[in-house]
């Protein structure tokens, strides 16, 4: 891995804390507002013919979102749709960036109901009270990091497994913003037994699942085409005996800060006991809930994401053989 050099992450860090400084000189609603503005520019920009613009951003991000939404949406929007939902998709990316700023400033135990409802939730509600442990299952998808941050704010013992920023200040920074309000944190990389400690303890695991997980992950079908999925999830579920909850943060308003969290599927252990392969199922079920959620309003979706980038055994040796052809 390259070393980084720790002046420029500094000097990001100062960026990223003065830009936050000045940002809150102004009320979120408006801030909001700006975010838009900021991914509308985006999106120009990654559409733009300037060469050193085009040569930047054009050619990985915009082929990269583009290529995605073809593959989720091809066979159902025109060309001109699926621009749109891509537009508001880098939208939605600063949104939440700008949010991330403000959550723990403006959300209490006294006034989430100010900013949030809850859809379809009850079951989930029903798991969290039990104190038996759990898991909860997101993806890149709203805001994703309010419905872990919201059941925290709550008093729900909520850990949240993660891989640290690569840049180091960033990463303290950020880490003790979210302690601070009640939500722990947990390095993906040899988590294991931690994860099982966590779920022991009967604490909520929060997982971001749509990443993707390399040539050793489980594939499964995510929008018809396969996509690598951590198998730690469905791992440690199986291990432990828990109930998987899939949702999200869908955002409700585009000028102020109003999101919904809706329960998508709750995966419970009878449902996968039995089963010929368990962790195929419980992957492809939770993977089918996202789907869904995604569907709603892919306009809240990181289309930006490299979803697909790892292929199967047998697409690998498809194109292995087509190229020796």
């Amino acid at each position: 891995m390259k070393k980084r050099n720790r002046i420029i992450d500094y000097m990001s860090y100062l960026a990223f804390r003065t830009a936050e400084t000045i940002f809150h000189m102004f009320p979120l609603d408006a801030n909001l507002r700006t975010a838009r503005l900021i991914g509308s520019v985006m999106w120009m920009l990654i559409n733009s013919d300037i060469p050193v613009v085009n040569k930047v951003l054009r050619r990985r991000h915009r082929e990269q979102i583009m290529g995605n939404l073809h593959i989720a949406f091809g066979d159902r929007y025109s060309q001109q749709e699926l621009e749109k939902i891509a537009k508001a998709s880098c939208q939605s990316l600063v949104m939440f960036a700008m949010e991330f700023l403000f959550t723990g400033r403006m959300i209490s135990i006294y006034n989430w109901h100010q900013y949030f409802t809850l859809k379809n939730f009850e079951p989930a509600l029903k798991i969290l009270l039990e104190n038996r442990g759990a898991i909860m299952l997101t993806g890149h998808y709203g805001n994703f990091e309010l419905p872990g941050y919201l059941m925290a704010t709550l008093g729900f013992d909520m850990v949240a497994v993660m891989r640290p920023l690569d840049n180091p200040y960033l990463n303290d920074y950020i880490v003790k913003a979210r302690e601070k309000h009640g939500l722990s944190l947990l390095y993906k990389k040899g988590a294991s037994a931690s994860m099982e400690q966590t779920l022991q303890d009967g604490s909520i695991l929060s997982f971001i699942a749509d990443q993707d997980a390399g040539r050793k992950g489980v594939f499964v079908d995510f929008f018809g085409k396969k996509a690598s999925t951590y198998r730690s999830i469905s791992l440690v579920a199986r291990e432990m005996k828990v109930p998987i909850i899939v949702g999200g943060s869908r955002r409700t308003s585009w000028d102020k800060f109003q999101h919904e969290i809706e329960l998508e599927d709750i995966i419970y252990p009878e449902d996968w006991q039995g089963k010929d392969d368990e962790v195929q199922y419980i992957t492809e079920r939770f993977n089918k809930a996202l789907e869904n959620m995604i569907r709603k309003d892919p306009t809240q979706y990181l289309w930006l994401h490299r979803r697909w980038k790892s292929r199967p055994p047998e697409e690998r040796r498809l194109q292995e053989t087509t190229k020796e052809a």
